[in-house]
């Protein structure tokens, strides 16, 4: 069964005003304390964290994608690493649980009720 991956933009700033000039910047420490509590709340190896250079939103936050070959993508935008970290982990567990990804908004952990920008359908998806 192919991974789910959260695409964690490594220089993504809460504010493109306040963004600093030099790293770390926030999305560096959203990544990091990612990759800290998921091998705490998923052991299995079913979910996989990658970092990228820029998901070119600048102006939404920090922002996060994640991503399944066999189900929709979703993008959220506007996190702040201190808060969304416990929330994106929770959507992932519903993610993985749902056998064609699709998580009703409603369901959503609170905090990204309000971050959720996109769901991507698959190519296949009509």
């Amino acid at each position: 069964m192919p991974k789910h991956t959260l695409f964690v933009c490594k220089s993504c700033h809460h504010s493109s005003e306040e963004r600093p000039e030099n790293p770390p910047f926030d999305g560096t420490f959203l990544l990091d304390q990612l990759n800290t509590l998921c091998s705490e709340k998923f052991p299995d190896d079913e979910v996989e964290i990658q970092a990228v250079g820029c998901l070119w939103a600048c102006s939404q936050g920090c922002v996060v994608a994640v991503s399944n070959p066999d189900k929709p993508t979703y993008l959220f935008v506007n996190l702040l690493p201190e808060e969304s970290t416990v929330a994106l982990l929770e959507f992932m567990q519903l993610y993985i649980k749902s056998r064609k990804g699709n998580v009703a908004w409603n369901q959503l952990p609170e905090l990204l009720q309000s971050a959720v920008f996109a769901q991507i359908p698959q190519p296949n998806d009509t």
